[in-house]
This record gives structure tokens, C-alpha cells and sequence, in this order.
């Protein structure tokens, strides 16, 4: 009898959790601590993982092809629609606002937090002016240190593309190097992942016997903002897109990688289904290889708009629970740590878990607000894969229909 999958583990974890919080009361705040542990393994791995995600996946474009006029054509693809998924969100979650009188047992806010939301600033100018001091640190390694996350994704990116630019043997050696790192840092990923059984169990336990099943009430609505969200980007944001850019007819493109949608869905990894997203791509939409060799394992690696738009609601929701009211400054600093922490989330299941640890600690908002949205994230991350590859399809045509190809 072959291994349970994680997600069936995980919705055992979840029910298993929500009776023992039931039955067993404030006696099961004993295993608090286990929740807490799976936290702090997110959080160890947050600084290592983007380095070496980012470093390996912008230094191996350099390997795959040059980064030139089809390079800044596909950047400029990713970054638009990753802004427009995470705008959709935005206004959908101030719209809805699922966390505004969640019962979740956050309406107490930790004693810190006034002194972190302080340095936001109060109007866009100050937050921008704030956002542009904090991208550029004077020490890479102390910005790694404090988990200054925005100061180590620009470090990473400037890195990455000056490796590039480097001569044989040492932009081989450190393009090596860089992507042994990632390997690493992705199975010790999946390690800590495999204890998400554990942690729900222990976190769901815990909100149950704190505040009862009205919690579950809460999160359905935060799930249907985000699946809202992704439906909006996915129905109607990049259809518009290939049919007014690239001309495309989306219905059909849509049929072409339909393997590679399916796959994203059961799988919730961009990056295992990168093979059959090229190979839909080129043998039943007619894509040239030479685009998609380029765009796809791209798009594979900073092309999130699903994951950008989850950050984004998931960020404003727990910010919500917590009785905490973003301006507009402060909310600008959401979705661009959301865009530049979608860059760096890598392509495998329940990455977003570690990048919306990233979002919290940037903008000073607590780490433990992630165990409130565990419970429903499996489904989650199954949809908003499936949106990132859908996006990265799209991206293919457009590119290359701006490249003068016929498909």
C-alpha cells in the first residue's frame, strides 16, 4: 500500500485537529508547542531558499539564452500581469474584508507591532521613499541576519545577473554552485513540509479550543476572496490579455494545455510541470521551442501570479484579524513585497506558505498569523498553481506572437 498523499494528510490533520480542540478543550494547548515548531522551521529556511531560488534561476538564464530583447519583453510580461493578480486581490479583499471580525483569538496584538507599522510612513511618497531605502542593503549579510527579505531579493538579483556577465570557469563554477544550493534547499523544503500534518494538527487543535468553530467560518471567506481572485485573473484578466496581444483565441489555447493545467492542479508544483507545459506548448498550441525554452522555465521561476495575488489577500486578511487598519501607503508596500517575494517563491507544493513568512517580516506583521490560513491552504495552493502555469502559457503566446510567429 503505497504512502498517503501530503494533502490527504493534511485534511486527516485538519479534522483530526478540530475534534481533539473540541473534545479535549484547553488540555490540548499542551501541543501548542508542535504548531510553533513547524513555524519556526518555515522561518528558518526563508533566507536560504530565496538566495539560492533567485541566484540559480536569474544567473541560469544566462546559460539558457541571452538576456535581451526577448528577455525584457518576457519581464515585462511577468511583472504586468503579476501587478494586475495582485491588484485584483487587493481591491477584492477591502471589498470583502474576510478578517474584519474574525473570531480567531488574534484581537490581541503583540507589543511590537505599533513600533513595526510606524515605520510605514503615511502617505505613498514616504512609503515609497521608505520601500526604495530598505531594497538596497549596506550589508548583504546582516540584511540576511535580521531577515531584511526585501534588501536580500534585490542583493540576489543583482548577483544573479552579474554572474552572467562573468567569464568561464567562474560564472560555470558559481552557476553550479548556486543551483547544488537550491537542490538542497528545496528537498530540505519538502522535509519541513512533510511535518504540515503535525503543525495543523497542533494549530487547528489550538484554535478550536480558543475560539470553536466559528474560526472555520472565517476562513471560508478568506478562501472564496482568494479563489475570487484567481478566478477573475484567470477567466478574464490573461484571456483578455492573448486575445487583444497576442490574438490569440484563449478557449483554444486553453484546450492546447489542458495537460499541463491538470497536472499543476494534482501536483501544485509549477516547476515538475514544466516538461509537459513546454511540450503542450510547442506540439498542440504550435509555439516555437525557441520561445518557450526561454519563457517557460523563466516563468517557472518568477512568474507567481497566483501565488502573488494569495500573498497579497492572505497578508491583508491576517492584518485584518488583528484589528489592524492599512492605509494606502502601507497596503502599496503589500503588493510590492508581494511582487518581488512572488519572484522569489519557488515552484513546489506549498511554497507560498514560506513566501507569505517573507510578506509578514517585511511588513512587520506576525509571523504567527500564518498558522490561521494552514487549514485551508492545500486547496489553495492546488488553484493558484494552476493559475501561475496558465499564466506562464499565455506569456508563451503573447512572446511570441510579438516575435512575428503564426500558431
Amino acid at each position: 500500500m503505497g504512502k498517503l498523499q501530503l494533502h490527504w494528510q493534511i485534511l486527516i490533520a485538519l479534522i483530526a485537529g478540530a475534534g481533539a480542540g473540541f473534545l479535549l478543550g484547553d488540555s490540548v494547548l499542551q501541543l501548542e508547542f508542535i504548531g510553533t515548531l513547524f513555524l519556526k522551521g518555515l522561518k528558518m529556511i526563508i533566507v536560504p531558499l530565496i538566495a539560492t531560488s533567485i541566484i540559480s534561476g536569474v544567473s541560469g538564464i544566462g546559460n539558457a539564452g541571452n538576456i535581451g530583447r526577448l528577455g525584457g519583453k518576457t519581464f515585462i510580461y511577468y511583472v504586468t500581469t503579476s501587478l494586475l493578480a495582485i491588484l485584483t486581490g487587493l481591491v477584492l479583499v477591502n471589498l470583502i474584508q474576510p478578517g474584519v471580525g474574525a473570531q480567531l483569538g488574534l484581537q490581541e496584538q503583540p507589543e511590537q507591532l505599533a513600533d513595526s507599522l510606524a515605520q510605514f510612513g503615511d502617505s505613498p511618497a514616504q512609503a515609497l521613499k521608505r520601500l526604495l531605502l530598505d531594497m538596497v542593503p549596506s550589508n548583504p549579510f546582516r540584511a540576511m541576519a535580521d531577515g531584511k527579505i526585501l534588501q536580500l531579493i534585490v542583493f540576489c538579483l543583482l548577483f544573479g545577473f552579474f554572474i552572467t556577465r562573468l567569464s568561464e570557469p567562474y560564472k560555470g563554477q558559481l552557476t553550479d554552485l548556486f543551483q547544488g544550493g537550491f537542490e538542497a534547499m528545496m528537498k530540505l523544503t519538502h522535509f519541513i513540509i512533510a511535518f504540515a500534518p503535525l503543525g495543523i494538527f497542533a494549530l487547528v487543535a489550538k484554535t478550536v479550543a480558543t475560539t470553536g468553530f466559528s474560526a472555520f467560518k472565517d476562513l471560508a471567506l478568506y478562501a472564496v476572496t482568494v479563489f475570487l481572485g484567481l478566478s477573475i485573473h484567470a477567466f478574464i484578466t490573461l484571456p483578455l490579455i492573448l486575445l487583444l496581444v497576442a490574438r490569440a483565441h484563449p478557449l483554444q489555447h486553453a484546450r492546447a494545455v489542458i495537460p499541463a493545467l491538470l497536472t499543476a492542479f494534482s501536483t501544485s508544483s509549477s516547476s515538475a510541470t514544466l516538461p509537459l507545459t513546454m511540450q503542450s506548448l510547442e506540439k498542440r498550441a504550435g509555439i516555437s521551442n525557441r520561445t518557450t525554452s526561454f519563457v517557460i522555465p523563466l516563468g517557472a521561476t518568477v512568474n507567481m501570479d497566483g501565488t502573488a495575488l494569495y500573498e497579497c489577500v492572505a497578508a491583508m486578511f491576517i492584518a485584518q484579524a488583528y484589528g489592524i487598519e492599512l492605509h494606502f501607503a502601507q497596503q502599496f508596500l503589500v503588493v510590492i513585497t508581494a511582487l518581488l517575494a512572488s519572484i522569489g517563491a519557488a515552484g513546489i507544493p506549498m511554497a507560498g506558505l514560506v513566501m507569505i513568512s517573507v510578506i509578514l517580516t517585511a511588513v512587520g506583521l506576525p509571523l504567527e498569523g500564518v498558522g490561521l490560513i494552514l487549514a485551508v491552504d492545500r486547496i489553495l495552493d492546488m488553484c493558484r498553481t494552476t493559475v501561475n502555469v496558465w499564466s506562464d502559457s499565455c506569456g508563451a503566446g503573447v512572446i511570441a506572437r510579438s516575435e512575428g510567429e503564426e500558431f
